[in-house]
């Protein structure tokens, strides 16, 4: 893969004053109640570009994308946004705590020359057509690009990382912690030398898209509609697999809308494939054993390299179900490989989701049925609360996927399950920015 550096634009804090007040996490994970709390952080905060408000007004000439080109010529204009001086690799780090412990995450963030998927450029999870409608029709308003491309990519020796090591002596040019205690911090790599060492461990390697399917499918389509020269590279962030700060967590599924629900039915149709073990409890005094009892069970057949589930329904029961008949998934998925067949997701929306629920493919893609969660600290007890409350039906608590898993599915060419893995930290926007 042929990487570069380039002039980031980049908010000035002679003007607005701190700038990790003006940073966001990725457009697709805001929730309308975190935009405005963005809007209300600061006037130049990034959120008003790459996901802003809309109204009922709004028309062809008047929009959220035609104010976005505003606010981002407006802010060029009056020196909110400034360009570096210098062809710059920057260094991106953050710092992030999990279970009581420490993490550092590495990457650096270049210019990457654009490329069909293939061995260059592997996806591993499936896009929408919607939310990439949405980023064209921003990048063609702005002619820019604010978010990164989280990009993975494998070297044992570390190359990229030592240089990193020795640009986080500097002085970083943003510091700032996130609502999620999740420190961020961008560098420079200015040295010719480092930075042709750089480009030179890239040419030959094979790079998965961990997180920004849509925006990189998107960046094909503008320069393949626009011919740019400059458009033919996305801003991208890499980052080593061989480093300890690679973490890679679980999404939840919650399902619901589902008519005539019979929980007894359903636990005996899942028995026909997997062992199910129950842990009841009492209504108050033993349900945190029994949930604990639960995710040990989980943890216990990951480390197994089992196809494991959590399930809650109601009832005063957790279920853990394991997958027994491994060739069950031989018939529902005749054409995928065995690596995409050992999924833990592809497991659940196979045999269970479609098999027993009858939520397939073009369920899922029309929505109502299942809503992802991702596996935050809180994340267990605020699935068991939307089944006690009622407002959804079954909880199904997931493993995350394995690196190498993630990598055997790619290079046989398939994409996994919509949701199947939650890089963590996100990669916010902001830090860097491109103008084509």
């Amino acid at each position: 893969m042929k990487v570069k550096p380039f002039k980031a634009f980049r908010f000035n804090e002679a003007i607005v004053g701190d700038a990790g007040s003006c940073i966001a996490p990725p457009y697709d994970v805001i929730s309308p109640a975190q935009q405005d709390q963005l809007y209300q952080k600061s006037e130049y905060n990034i959120v008003r570009i790459t996901r802003g408000k809309t109204t009922p007004a709004d028309n062809e000439i008047n929009n959220q994308y035609t104010r976005a080109a505003d606010y981002f010529h407006t802010w060029i204009e009056k020196g909110v946004l400034k360009q570096d001086p210098a062809e710059t690799i920057y260094a991106y780090v953050q710092d992030f705590q999990l279970a009581g412990k420490n993490f550092h995450r590495t990457g650096f963030i270049a210019l990457a020359r654009l490329e069909d998927f293939g061995k260059a450029v592997r996806p591993h999870e499936q896009t929408l057509n919607g939310p990439k409608a949405d980023r064209l029709n921003l990048e063609r308003a702005t002619k820019a690009k604010f978010g990164l491309i989280f990009m993975l990519y494998n070297d044992q020796q570390k190359i990229a990382d030592k240089i990193i090591e020795k640009a986080e002596a500097q002085k970083p040019l943003i510091d700032f912690t996130d609502e999620q205690s999740v420190r961020h911090q961008l560098l420079t790599i200015t040295d010719k030398k480092d930075i042709d060492v750089i480009e030179k461990l890239m040419l030959d390697k094979s790079c998965i898209i961990a997180d920004g399917h849509h925006r990189y499918e998107t960046a094909l389509n503008y320069y393949r509609e626009t011919a740019n020269p400059a458009a033919a590279y996305q801003m991208t962030a890499f980052v080593n697999t061989c480093q300890d700060g690679l973490v890679v967590l679980a999404t939840h599924r919650l399902v619901g809308n589902l008519e005539n629900l019979d929980n007894e039915k359903f636990i005996a149709a899942l028995k026909e494939n997997f062992e199910v073990t129950d842990y009841r409890f009492d209504p108050s005094q033993t349900r945190t054993d029994a949930k604990r009892k639960m995710l040990a069970q989980m943890k216990k057949e990951y480390e197994l390299d089992k196809n494991a589930f959590g399930i809650y329904a109601g009832d005063n029961v957790f279920y853990v179900a394991v997958l027994k008949n491994k060739d069950a998934m031989d018939s529902l998925a005749p054409n995928m490989s065995s690596h995409w067949k050992s999924l833990d997701v592809s497991v659940l929306h196979k045999l269970i989701l479609e098999a027993i629920l009858g939520v397939g493919d073009k369920q899922l893609a029309a929505g109502g049925k299942v809503e992802y969660v991702k596996d935050t600290d809180n994340a267990v007890d605020e699935l068991i609360e939307e089944i006690d409350t009622g407002r959804k039906q079954l909880a199904f608590f997931m493993n995350p996927a394995k690196m190498h898993q993630i990598e055997m599915v790619t290079a046989a060419g398939e994409k996994m399950p919509q949701k199947s893995t939650f890089f963590y930290p996100k990669m916010y926007t902001g830090l860097t920015i491109n103008k084509l």
